[in-house]
């Protein structure tokens, strides 16, 4: 069945484990893709904050490589991080079956990101900072992204199948699981829909388009899974949901019901028209508040944990909460084209990947790799936490004074002094934020380099 299976049963409805028979040399492979996509976005995510820091812009003149490596670090950070870690939920929370369609998921998505990662590196590689998925203009990318589509397309097939509840009041965090793979399907459907609808047209314009109504899309299987991996740890922490499977799954399926709006603008609007695009915008401000009951009990078990002994588990779920909490707050704050946006998305992102990561911590030894142990595992999430957490309020404080995204060095244009703070704190929380992900790197490596010991 594509590798040892780890039988454990469901102790309460919210305490998933390893689910029997799931392939698990499968979701190991997907683990290794995903933490190698984070090592190249971490040493470019250096070149990105050194060409927006004061002072540092000025001795280093970074501003032509800052747009290839900032099209190739979201590309790995959020597209390639994000799509591994969800097929390596969908793999172990799933039954088995079909392991060769996944393997060949696997194998395309693993090609693809590795010709991305080289991309930059070849003639004609011109950056378009759209929005979701920035491109590339050259084919060597475009084909990178076609074969990572392609394997991502087979992934969640085989997980819309294996992930199916087959008791929907009794396996709400597989329910959860089988909801993000569906936000992933109506994505990637949004994807082809605009591929083949959408005119050529100005370059900037287009892909921004083109990725406009599946990027809105994928931020609810981002969403689904942020809540799976939470309640997931609560449960490892010894807090399972104080609410019945029932009305969990109800949570979840409120959760996902804007979903069926998206085929539903690609039907009544012409895609890439303004009417698509500001409805899409609609979906995500009026879409997401139905995760409402979700978020409330997360936060009622975040007060629970409190006094769980100290567990990187429990320091990855605190600082998630915070940091996807106040992105979600400067989503309501945007104003104008300025870094208040990217304040909210890494605000939002960065909720997301704090708690991967500590779903990952927990899935470590249930994957046969040695446990994340010790203190650089304890405060890792702190780190990285702390760091993000300045680089947001330093791009909002930013934007409040006018300092516009996508531009770097002197384009920025920093003339007043609140500006130059807000900037300054931009690049101190984000060199900061390296330090935590490289520390997460580590810890991982070194997990998954031993086997547990039994």
């Amino acid at each position: 069945m594509g590798g040892q299976a780890v039988n454990e049963s469901l102790a309460t409805p919210s305490a998933v484990t390893v689910g029997a028979g799931a392939p698990i040399s499968l979701a190991r492979a997907w683990m290794w893709l995903g933490v190698l996509a984070l090592i190249g976005s971490g040493l470019l995510a250096v070149l990105l904050v050194l060409s927006r820091t004061p002072g540092i812009q000025d001795v280093f003149p970074l501003k032509d490589l800052f747009r290839a490596a900032l099209v190739v670090h979201v590309d790995l950070s959020v597209a390639v991080w994000f799509m591994a870690f969800a097929a390596l939920v969908w793999s172990a929370i799933g039954g088995g079956g079909l392991t060769w369609l996944a393997w060949s998921g696997f194998a395309l998505a693993a090609l693809g990101t590795a010709l991305m990662s080289v991309s930059p590196f070849f003639p004609g590689a011109e950056p378009v900072l759209n929005n979701y998925i920035p491109v590339l203009q050259q084919p060597l990318f475009f084909a990178s992204l076609w074969l990572f589509g392609l394997g991502l397309a087979l992934t969640v097939v085989r997980a819309l199948i294996t992930t199916w509840p087959l008791r929907w009041a009794g396996e709400p965090l597989r329910l959860g699981a089988f909801l993000a793979a569906l936000a992933a399907f109506l994505a990637l459907a949004a994807f082809c829909w605009s591929w083949a609808l959408v005119p050529r047209i100005e370059e900037t314009v287009y892909f921004e388009v083109l990725f406009w109504g599946g990027g809105h899309t994928l931020q609810f299987q981002h969403c689904l899974l942020m809540v799976v991996a939470w309640l997931w740890m609560a449960a490892h922490l010894g807090q399972p949901s104080p609410v019945s499977g029932r009305a969990l799954s109800v949570f979840f399926g409120l959760a996902a019901l804007p979903l069926l709006a998206v085929p539903a603008i690609y039907l009544l609007v012409p895609a890439g028209s303004y009417e698509h695009m500001d409805l899409f915008a609609r979906l995500m401000i009026w879409g997401h508040p139905y995760m409402a009951p979700l978020i409330v009990l997360a936060a009622l078990l975040l007060w629970r944990v409190r006094k769980v002994p100290a567990a990187p588990a429990k320091s990855a779920f605190v600082a998630s909460f915070v940091l996807f909490a106040l992105g979600g707050v400067l989503g309501y704050l945007i104003q104008g084209v300025n870094v208040v946006i990217p304040a909210h998305y890494h605000g939002s992102t960065v909720g997301v990947t704090l708690a991967f990561m500590g779903l990952a911590y927990v899935l470590l030894p249930q994957l046969g790799f040695a446990r994340a142990d010790g203190r650089l595992a304890l405060w890792q999430p702190y780190v990285y936490g702390a760091g993000q957490l300045i680089h947001v309020v330093g791009l909002a404080w930013s934007g409040g004074y006018g300092v516009q995204r996508k531009v770097a060095g002197a384009e920025q244009m920093l003339i007043s002094l609140p500006q130059k703070i807000g900037m300054g704190m931009m690049g101190l929380g984000g060199l900061i934020a390296v330090i935590g992900g490289l520390m997460f790197v580590l810890v991982c490596l070194r997990a998954m380099s031993r086997r547990q010991r039994t």
